[in-house]
């Protein structure tokens, strides 16, 4: 059977209130449902969670072995990250934006948490390198789509395995390190492993593997549960009804269609 990834889905305590940040605050359309958005074909679907569900832990690190963000592509970073913080986002990365070197992909990055702790990043590609997805794309805001969600794993070779059974094979990666990755990730000198995967002739969003070797991170081992605001899960078109745990104990579930017909960029 076809998988391809179609995006992420998030639990929220307030998802009326989450809705209007992503809506406000990077571009993404709502559904008349209030809890499926859109971006540049990418999909966020935010699933309403108990009270009682535990938050991120504190302290939280770019490296928590449940860290998984979504990369959104803009157009104008100064302008995105503006308007991201002007509308609630927690800066996660040093000194706003990063630029990183040519060996790491030469992209401008910006890592940051939405109010309810789930992270994230806005992602700009320098021209002469930008995929070719993304070129041509654009209109009257900065972000113009999920570019691929990002998972902390504890050893690559044993997720490539694992995602192999979803047809997903590795299309690129880099080792990281330097002042740029340290103030993106808001880490002391991390040495980061980064492996993309894809599925042959799907488009964006795909997947990327954050292999951490160093620092070593303050919740290693640990365990959280499906009803976690950090149990975010991976909306994997094709995949075996209900819910299934990767080896680090990431979420994978069922892609659902969002409705047809959605709201221009505004409040819901």
């Amino acid at each position: 059977m076809s998988h391809r990834l179609r995006g992420i889905a998030l639990l929220s305590r307030a998802p009326a209130a989450l809705a209007s940040f992503y809506v406000r605050g990077l571009g993404f359309a709502a559904a008349p449902d209030g809890l499926t958005l859109t971006l540049g074909g990418g999909q966020v679907r935010l699933l309403p969670a108990a009270a009682s569900a535990a938050a991120y832990p504190i302290p939280r690190a770019s490296n928590d072995p449940w860290f998984q963000h979504i990369a959104i592509v803009v157009t104008d970073m100064a302008a995105a990250h503006r308007r991201a913080l002007a509308q609630g986002a927690v800066p996660i990365s040093i000194d706003g934006p990063q630029r990183l070197p040519d060996s790491a992909g030469g992209v401008t990055a910006f890592k940051f948490r939405d109010p309810e702790g789930h992270p994230l990043e806005l992602l700009e590609f320098p021209a002469a390198t930008c995929p070719a997805c993304w070129r041509g794309r654009g209109g009257g805001d900065p972000c113009i789509g999920i570019d691929h969600s990002a998972i902390v794993v504890a050893d690559t070779a044993r997720s490539l395995r694992f995602y192999a059974m979803f047809g997903f094979a590795p299309t690129g990666g880099s080792l990281n390190r330097g002042a740029e990755q340290a103030a993106l990730d808001g880490l002391d000198d991390p040495l980061v492993a980064v492996t993309a995967l894809g599925v042959p002739g799907s488009g964006p969003p795909h997947l990327e593997l954050l292999d951490y070797r160093a620092p070593a991170s303050a919740h290693a081992g640990a365990a959280w549960a499906a009803g976690d605001i950090a149990a975010t899960r991976l909306l994997v078109e094709g995949a075996a009804p209900g819910l299934l745990r990767d080896p680090d104990g990431h979420f994978i579930t069922p892609a659902i269609d969002p409705p047809q017909d959605v709201t221009p960029p505004g409040v819901p």
